[in-house]
C-alpha cells in the first residue's frame, strides 16, 4: 500500500524555487524496529514506481536481495513523478490548479534531498544497504557523497556521475517530441527504447514470415509508446528527463574525482556489458574513484535494460559482495 509523508516545511530547491507541502509517496515492507532490523532503500528509476516489489520482482522476495523477512525495505517514488509524489500533476496551494508546465525544474540533487527527508520522518540512523539503478542509482550515488556516515553498503548498477551528452541528446529528442502535443509521449518513449536496448534485441523483435509494412520492430516501438502513455504523464517525464540530464556529483564541488573520494559506504558497482546508453567505461570512472569499491559486468543481451531483467545474476552479485564484506545478514 501506498503511504504518503506530508512535510509541512517549506522546500528548497537546487535552483532556490521553493515547493511548500511537499509529499512523498513512499512503501516499505517488512518490519521495521529501529537499531535492530537492517535497512534496505531503494532508489528508482525514470519512470517507475515506489512499489519495488512489483517493477524488480526478480530480486524482492525471500532468499533474494529485497528480503523483507530479513529487512526493513523503503522505495520512495521520486519528486517530480505522477505516482504520488508532488510533481506537474499535484495542485498548488495558491490556485488550486496543477502545476502542469509551470512546474520548476528540478535535479538530482533535489530528488536526494527529497530521500533524505523521508528517511528523517522515517526517524532511520543508518542505511545498511542503498541501491538504484540508471536514474536511481545517480540518486544513490548523490546520497552517499553527501552523508557517507549514514550509508553502510552501497550497489550502483548502469549508473554514472555525471550524464553524458549522448544521454542528453536522448533526453532532448524525448522533449521535442514531447513538445509536439499529441501523441508526444508515445513518440519519446520510443525514442528512449532505443537506447535502453541493442542490435540484438532488436533483431528479435522480428516477426516470423514478415511482410512488407509489418515489421516485427515497427509493432515493438508503438506498443511500447502506448503502454507507457496509458500510465504515465507527459509533464512529468519532461521534467525527470530534464533532472536526469542534471546529474553532476561535481557540479559546485572541486571535481567529479574529489567527490566520489568522499564515499565510505562499501560500493558495489555494476555494469551491463551491452549498455550503450550508460556505457561501462561510466561504471570504470566509478570504481576508480571510489574507495573500497568492487567492479562487476554482467553480459546481458537486454543492453540497458538488464540492471532491470537480469535478477539471477544480480542477486547472486550482491550476494557474494556482501558476504565478501562480512555485511550479509544472511551469513
Amino acid at each position: 500500500m501506498t503511504k504518503l509523508f506530508e512535510s509541512n516545511k517549506t522546500f528548497t530547491l537546487e535552483n532556490g524555487k521553493q515547493l511548500d507541502n511537499l509529499v512523498v509517496a513512499y512503501h516499505t515492507y517488512g518490519e521495521y524496529k529501529k537499531g535492530i532490523t537492517p535497512v534496505i532503500w531503494v532508489c528508482h528509476a525514470l519512470t517507475a514506481n515506489s512499489d519495488v516489489a512489483d517493477w524488480w520482482s526478480n530480486i524482492f522476495g525471500v532468499h533474494k536481495i529485497l528480503d523483507p523477512s530479513k529487512y526493513f525495505i523503503v522505495c520512495a517514488n521520486n519528486l517530480g513523478s505522477c505516482y504520488g509524489s508532488t510533481s506537474p500533476i499535484s495542485l498548488q496551494n495558491i490556485n488550486s490548479k496543477k502545476y502542469g508546465k509551470s512546474f520548476p525544474a528540478v535535479t538530482i540533487k533535489d530528488l536526494t534531498a527529497m530521500h533524505i527527508a523521508l528517511k528523517n520522518y522515517l526517524d532511520i540512523d543508518e542505511i545498511f544497504l542503498l541501491i538504484g539503478g540508471s536514474m536511481g542509482g545517480q540518486q544513490a550515488l548523490e546520497w552517499a557523497i553527501q552523508k557517507p556516515a549514514t550509508i553502510k553498503n552501497l550497489v550502483l548498477l548502469a549508473t554514472n556521475a555525471k550524464h553524458s551528452q549522448w544521454g542528453i541528446a536522448f533526453n532532448e529528442a524525448q522533449r521535442m517530441a514531447i513538445e509536439c502535443g499529441k501523441d508526444g509521449l508515445e513518440i519519446a518513449r520510443a525514442i528512449a527504447m532505443l537506447s535502453y536496448r541493442n542490435y540484438e534485441m532488436y533483431e528479435r523483435t522480428a516477426k516470423p514470415n514478415e511482410t512488407v509494412g509489418n515489421y516485427g520492430a515497427a509493432s515493438y516501438q508503438r506498443h511500447q509508446g502506448e503502454k507507457l502513455a496509458l500510465r504515465f504523464d507527459a509533464d512529468c517525464y519532461y521534467v525527470l528527463s530534464a533532472a536526469m540530464d542534471s546529474h553532476d556529483v561535481g557540479r559546485n564541488r572541486e571535481s567529479i574525482e574529489v567527490a566520489l573520494s568522499k564515499i565510505t559506504a562499501n560500493t558495489l558497482v555494476i555494469g551491463i556489458a551491452t549498455d550503450i546508453l550508460f556505457p561501462i567505461k561510466e561504471q570504470v570512472l566509478l570504481h576508480d574513484n571510489i574507495p573500497n569499491s568492487t567492479l562487476e559486468l554482467i553480459d546481458s543481451p537486454y543492453g540497458h535494460d538488464g540492471f532491470l531483467t537480469e535478477g539471477e545474476k544480480i542477486n547472486n552479485i550482491i550476494f557474494n559482495f556482501l558476504k565478501k564484506e562480512k555485511s550479509n545478514v544472511y551469513a
